[in-house]
């Protein structure tokens, strides 16, 4: 019995994941997504959902969460195939294409593969000062899943990158104070965000880092000090969050006989690996003047799609026109 064959198989379920997908049933491909977390969404839903996204056309300002619900509805347009909870372990050539296995012992057969797997599987990259382990989950977070813990409460971040600045933006209208310390005296955040941060009522220490955080059974100081002189602030704080940043792997993905610069994966103008039918975009991905935003990763991810579809139908154009000249299927109503 021949395997159940799919067209283009997408290991990401990130927004240029998702993308991929709406894309792909766009040019009549039957599509599979295969994504190791519980939920469509990538990051947007899984590390920073309340947090507000400026950088996509379109929109001035828009939650992750809420970016990633319309481009999942999007992506459902053309009905993909889509496995949640199913990390792709092997990938091995087939006589029609590929074969990817994963770790519920699943096969899935595809002509073509499109690795949209962001930075890869991420943790968060932990502080190892005094009393952190102690209260994690319970007065010190590595990210912010619900806003709401934080009203009304005295607030440190942690951080000099535009994930720390931007939390302090968006935190401090609904709690009670706000301070933000970074080890540096410059921060790594756009420029405007840094600006915005300094003429808001945010409390900024710099160069300052954490040296312990204590409490009796409940978060209730944070001791800072200035890294250059060693002097010592203590903080009142009913919470502190950690931005140091993620450490990210490419897990099996790095086994699979690609190119890798690093990290990342080696593409070329059309995206296509030095494996045959294999593409990647997004984050996960590497080429001259490469930009990690999700605004180019999903340009990238429609050229990889095209051009599998070039390749797999060598009648098909490789650019189909615009998708306001197509007649396309109703969206559906979200849930």
């Amino acid at each position: 019995m021949r395997p159940d064959l799919y067209d283009i198989t997408i290991i990401g379920g990130g927004p240029v994941g998702l993308f991929g997908a709406f894309y792909a049933g766009l040019r009549g491909m039957r599509t599979k997504i295969i994504d190791s977390l519980p939920e469509l969404g990538g990051q947007l839903t899984a590390l920073y959902p309340e947090k507000y996204v400026y950088d996509m056309p379109g929109f001035p300002e828009v939650f992750a969460k809420d970016l990633a619900a319309q481009m999942i509805r999007q992506a459902m347009r053309f009905k993909p195939t889509v496995c949640l909870e199913e990390r792709a372990e092997t990938l091995h050539r087939t006589e029609d294409g590929w074969a990817i296995t994963t770790d519920k012992g699943i096969t899935h057969h595809t002509r073509t593969v499109v690795i949209c797997a962001g930075a890869g599987a991420f943790t968060p990259r932990k502080l190892s000062a005094e009393g952190v382990a102690e209260f994690e989950g319970r007065g010190v977070y590595y990210g912010v899943r619900d806003k709401s813990l934080f009203v009304g409460k005295r607030l440190l971040i942690v951080g000099g990158g535009d994930s720390a600045v931007d939390w302090a933006l968006n935190l401090y209208p609904i709690a009670q104070e706000v301070t933000l310390i970074h080890r540096r005296d410059e921060f790594r955040a756009h420029e405007q965000s840094v600006q915005e941060l300094r003429q808001s009522p945010v409390r900024i220490l710099t160069p300052y880092e954490v040296r312990r955080v204590c409490g009796n059974g409940q978060l209730e100081r944070a001791i800072v000090f200035h890294n250059k002189t060693q002097e010592e602030i203590e903080l009142q704080v009913d919470a502190v969050i950690l931005n140091l940043g993620f450490v990210a792997t490419l897990g099996p993905i790095k086994n699979w006989g690609l190119e890798l610069q690093g990290n990342q994966i080696v593409v070329d103008a059309f995206m296509q690996t030095n494996l045959p039918g294999v593409y990647a975009a997004g984050d996960v991905c590497t080429h001259p003047g490469k930009l990690k935003l999700i605004a180019t990763g999903v340009g990238e991810v429609c050229t990889a799609v095209n051009h599998a579809k070039s390749i797999i139908d060598p009648n098909a154009k490789m650019f189909p026109g615009h998708s306001s000249d197509m007649e396309l299927p109703a969206l559906s109503e979200p849930s």
